[in-house]
């Protein structure tokens, strides 16, 4: 009981912060967590250093993209497809699936990317190695997460849902990210 406290305080905060602020609180939120679990990735991959551009990059795209792409598409399915559609579920879920993760997920690798200092062409050498394997994984792993997101968590709180599997992902996404790094080099 000693901790429930200070764990219900910090998300009276959070969702506080959230209501008022949500463009900013998902953005830091997302830096967060994509920092967290790139973190985590190292950690699980043995590494003995941390490498901190990796850190940095995940860190920034969390802050300026991570975070506010999703509030935006979110924001932006919500206006087009009211709940009161037929089927309207089954439909944000092949809009997210179909369109919005094939292209955040390819702007998310390339991004990440140049932001760790690579420069385009090897951007692109990563993107073309990655990607299917990504996005099928994503397709594979994450749809029945996102057809829950979108049928039982209220518009406000999907990206938070979204932010807290991103952890996950952003573990698996930055160990396939370095086995390929390690696989160019060889």
């Amino acid at each position: 009981m000693v901790l429930s406290k200070p764990i219900l305080n910090a998300l009276s905060f959070y969702f506080g912060q959230l209501f008022e602020h949500p463009l900013r609180t998902k953005a830091i939120t997302c830096s967060v967590i994509a920092t967290a679990g790139n973190y985590a990735s190292q950690k699980l991959s043995g590494d003995k250093t941390l490498n901190h551009h990796s850190l940095l990059a995940y860190g920034l795209y969390g802050l300026i993209f991570g975070g506010t792409i999703p509030h935006y598409f979110y924001n932006i399915l919500e206006r087009t497809i009211s709940e009161e559609a037929s089927f309207a579920v089954i439909k944000k879920l092949l809009i997210e699936r179909l369109v919005y993760s094939p292209l955040y997920q390819a702007f998310t690798l390339y991004v990440l990317a140049r932001l760790e200092g690579k420069d385009h062409k090897t951007a692109m050498h990563q993107l073309q190695d990655l990607y299917w394997l990504v996005l099928s994984s994503s397709w594979k792993y994450l749809t029945i997460i996102h057809l829950i997101n979108l049928s039982f968590v209220p518009p406000v709180m999907r990206v938070f849902i979204t932010n807290i599997m991103g952890f996950f992902w952003t573990i698996y996404l930055a160990n396939k990210r370095r086995q390929q790094q390690m696989k160019s080099k060889k």
